[in-house]
């Protein structure tokens, strides 16, 4: 059984988003990145399904550099193999990312051979896509199913479940198979100091893509409004009962 896992190096959660001045991109210079939340997920679940099926499990992403620091991450918490798809820094559009996995992930198994097994985080947590994943599995030619809560597998088949406002979905599908998981399908382990120390010894592979040209032009970024909510501060008894008058509590 070989599971690849396919993540994306993000600003942390909660990190406050700063442009800059020509709103191209993001200012990164304060800010610290981490693995997508759903990707985490995703990860710790290719890790479990290798462990239960006596497998393997590659990590890979697209990014700069630095995204080193995500895919050792991965190898800290159980993944085997890990594969960077350098970049210049520049935020790659949908079409382009999956183009180039793809081509990465082609490479890989005429290699190595085929992955039974692809997974993706349900999306990114900071452009939030949900596009990624469904472009490599149609470029591959393979099926997927997104929204993903629980995996299982055997005799060659993965059953795939996902809740609905109703309740859930099953699928079966025949391997080789992707599946897009959403974060809260599992909880994600914390690294030991033994895993951080094999994965700073695993040696990275690296596959040069070139950029595809999708037609499509990033113009500016945008941050979202903040709402920011009032504060009354009540100092004496008498200000309480105005206050609730105010809201029509008392009438």
């Amino acid at each position: 059984m070989r599971v690849l896992v396919c993540v994306k190096r993000v600003p942390a959660p909660g990190a406050r988003i700063v442009l800059t001045e020509d709103e191209r991109s993001i200012d990164t210079s304060l800010l610290s990145f981490a693995v997508s939340p759903h990707e985490e997920c995703a990860v710790e679940e290719g890790v479990r399904v290798a462990e239960a099926n006596d497998g393997t499990v590659t990590v890979l992403t697209l990014g700069p550099p630095e995204a080193e620091e995500q895919l050792r991450s991965a190898l800290a918490v159980g993944a085997q193999e890990a594969v960077l798809i350098p970049t210049d820094g520049d935020d790659w559009d949908p079409i382009s990312t999956a183009a180039a996995i793809a081509d990465a992930i082609g490479q890989l198994e005429d290699s190595d051979g085929g992955f039974d097994l692809i997974l993706f985080g349900n999306e990114s947590a900071d452009s939030g896509g949900y596009q990624v994943g469904i472009r490599i599995a149609h470029i591959l030619g393979r099926p997927i199913v997104a929204g993903i809560k629980g995996i299982d597998l055997s005799d060659g088949v993965v059953e795939l479940r996902r809740e609905t406002a109703t309740g859930s979905e099953v699928y079966r599908l025949a391997l080789p198979a992707v599946a897009a998981v959403k974060e809260g399908i599992n909880l994600p382990r914390y690294p030991t100091l033994k895993g951080r120390l094999n994965a700073k010894k695993v040696e990275l592979q690296r596959v040069e893509e070139e950029r595809l040209g999708s037609g499509q032009t990033m113009i500016r970024l945008r941050t979202p409004v903040q709402e920011v909510s009032e504060t009354t501060i009540l100092g004496d008894p008498s200000s309480v009962v105005d206050l609730l008058q105010e809201l029509q509590v008392l009438q």
